[in-house]
């Protein structure tokens, strides 16, 4: 990936938790990847879909765990200088949890924290990675947090996104802010009202073909379902959900779009036979002079037994 294009790309998901053969039985069930292990570290798990790397599955780290960090799945997002923007997030205020270092053949990262708490990592590709465009299962990015306002103006200094456009969620909810370039949102970012628990946090949401059944499967998983499922603005439906380890996910399923029912062809009736005109005009003139011959034929016998009898009694 050419470094022009990656800076502020959702680039890499992964889930770090404390059972990772339970949750690849999970995903695998509700989302339907399928697992591999990765050819560089048998320890670390790949989710794939139609052949192809989606996301990663490891064990939390130790010391993540020790710092009360629960399942959770971490969200990269991309940087053409990864060592760089440690130091600018440092100077905006957030704080860099691990230093940039070296993933071999696969690129450079630092594990951040912004301003507000929300962990992410910064990642930069090697120059020899040739995988081409990031894995596309995942549709939406999230970002829960106690200052929305302040939150977009860290990212937006880091990455370059803009505000584009935003709603109103109602009563006690506030403002959901979108955000992306040139107009078009790749995800929102909202301040947590009281009632909704856990530290501000990054929610990516993975695509589904149907929301509705993989919230069904959630359950019949072992998981929870938290939020959903239910219907956004535009047609299209999520879900939030649990996995039995306590990592929180999201899914979305884009609106069919409408199929136009082929117009039903008319059904022909069968065309009568036409009778030429001549043909009917000389039938009917011929039904007219036989029943005038007839006519004839019988006052001619009746008259003559009347002048018959005449003629008898005149004898």
């Amino acid at each position: 990936m050419a470094d022009h294009t990656v800076r502020g790309r959702f680039v890499w998901h992964e889930l770090m938790t404390t059972d990772t053969k339970s949750a690849a039985g999970f995903f695998t069930k509700v989302i339907g990847w399928k697992t591999q292990a990765w050819d560089q570290d048998a320890n670390y798990t790949m989710f794939t879909s139609g052949g192809r790397p989606t996301a990663g599955l490891m064990t939390l780290p130790a010391d993540a765990k020790a710092m009360g960090a629960p399942p959770n799945w971490l969200t990269y997002i991309g940087t053409p200088d990864v060592d760089g923007t440690a130091q600018q997030a440092k100077s905006l205020g957030g704080k860099v949890l691990r230093e940039p270092s070296d993933i071999p053949k696969i690129g450079r990262w630092a594990l951040i924290q912004d301003p507000q708490g929300a962990v992410f990592a910064a990642f930069t590709p090697a120059p020899s990675d040739t995988s081409g465009a990031p894995p596309s299962g995942f549709s939406w990015h999230e970002l829960a947090t106690s200052d929305q306002k302040a939150a977009l103006a860290f990212y937006r200094q880091l990455f370059g996104w803009e505000a584009t456009s935003s709603m109103d969620m109602g009563p006690g909810m506030g403002i959901y802010q979108m955000f992306g370039w040139d107009g078009t949102s790749v995800g929102g970012i909202f301040t947590k009202p009281a009632q909704m628990p856990g530290p501000p946090a990054w929610l990516p949401y993975i695509t589904v073909q149907d929301s509705k059944k993989a919230a069904a499967s959630v359950k019949k998983a072992g998981g929870k379902v938290i939020n959903g499922p239910m219907e956004v603005p535009g047609g299209d439906w999520i879900a939030q959900g649990m996995d039995p380890q306590g990592a929180v996910f999201a899914v979305h399923s884009i609106k069919p779009a409408a199929a136009s029912k082929p117009a039903k062809p008319a059904k022909a009736k069968p065309a009568k036979k036409a009778k030429p005109r001549a043909a009917t005009k000389s039938k009917s003139r011929g039904v007219k002079k036989s029943k005038a011959k007839a006519k004839s034929a019988k006052r001619a016998t009746g008259g003559g037994k009347k002048r018959t009898a005449s003629r008898g009694r005149r004898r």
